[in-house]
């Protein structure tokens, strides 16, 4: 093998051009993956869309990937997407699926077959935590508040969600309640079809309290429809630090609907840790920064057995509460 090495002089014009050349020749030094692409279990414009297109943005635009391309495959819920990505195996080395909580609950009410034990797992990037909001105007202004309206008439003290019994919304309900001391059988859960369908039933008084997504929760905070009565964080969030959190209300529980990205079963593990290394470097680089902020995100960065061990606690801890409310 031939050897070159560059003189003192050689070196310093080489620096200097790289400097001249800015965030391009960084960039370019720098890519982990050549390209990636991304399939999308759901429709345009859903939040597994926005997760995988604000992703592929950030890592080419910092250059630590080529080419992002994206394919959007709706169907079962998620489960037709992970069926392709099952049986096309081998011929998907450059594809990693976006998911996110729902292929937990789904996999354990039996909507499809597979879980994320028949996946390879690459990493959780982003989360979003869950709120209990009432209107602006409610007489109620913490949990404790609610907690003694339900005691009061359970009947009267009914919670909304945008998600089928059983679905996320419904299970955040079960969880707080549960920790705060309650039977969450004895909750009254509404379900709605759309967010905005649920918004309007708490404002008009058809329910006390919705159970919604925090991102969504400060969007209607900020534009005074709502109070947040609680955040199934540990901390307050920066993003809204009014925000009170459940465990500072005395209620021990916590519960983040996270997003990360899964490969093909038996992808190389060389890819796999590519895609780790590139993910791993997205956060410390302004490009993912600007897209996480636009879009509310909150990072839950987490790869391959620490994804893994976050999964199985999660699936425990769902599968425990749907028994308990019937639905498994």
């Amino acid at each position: 093998m031939t050897k070159f090495k560059l003189g003192r002089r050689a070196l310093m014009i080489a620096a200097a051009a790289a400097l001249s050349l800015g965030h391009t020749a960084y960039a370019e030094g720098h890519q982990v993956v050549d390209e990636i692409h991304f399939l999308i279990p759901g429709g345009a414009g859903g939040g597994w869309d926005g997760t995988a297109r604000g992703t592929g943005e950030a890592l080419t635009e910092a250059g630590l990937v080529g080419t992002a391309s994206y394919e959007n495959m709706s169907g079962g819920g998620g489960g037709k997407a992970i069926s392709y990505l099952i049986e096309n195996a081998n011929s998907l080395d450059n594809t990693l699926m976006v998911n996110s909580t729902p292929i937990i609950i789904r996999s354990l009410t039996g909507v499809f077959p597979q879980n994320f034990r028949d996946l390879t797992l690459v990493a959780g990037t982003i989360g979003d935590y869950a709120a209990i909001v009432v209107p602006k105007d409610s007489p109620l202004n913490s949990m404790d508040d609610l907690l003694a309206a339900f005691d009061a008439d359970p009947n009267a003290t009914a919670i909304g969600g945008g998600s089928v019994p059983g679905g996320m919304d419904h299970v955040v309900v079960a969880m707080v309640m549960e920790a705060a001391g309650k039977d969450a059988l004895d909750v009254k859960y509404i379900p709605y079809d759309a967010g905005g369908k649920a918004m309007a039933a708490l404002l008009s008084g058809e329910i006390k309290a919705l159970s919604t997504g925090f991102s969504e929760a400060v969007a209607l905070a900020e534009q005074g429809e709502v109070k947040i009565l609680g955040v199934t964080s540990d901390e307050r969030v920066d993003a809204y630090g009014d925000a009170p959190t459940m465990k500072e209300q005395g209620i021990e529980t916590t519960f983040i609907n996270w997003r990360g990205f899964f490969g093909a079963p038996g992808l190389a593990e060389d890819k796999v840790a590519a895609y780790q290394d590139a993910i791993t470097k997205m956060y410390d680089t302004p490009e993912w920064e600007a897209v996480r902020a636009r879009n509310g995100w909150v990072n839950i960065h987490n790869s391959g057995d620490d994804f893994k061990a976050f999964l199985e606690k999660q699936e425990k801890e769902i599968g425990d509460l749907m028994k308990k409310l019937g639905f498994l």
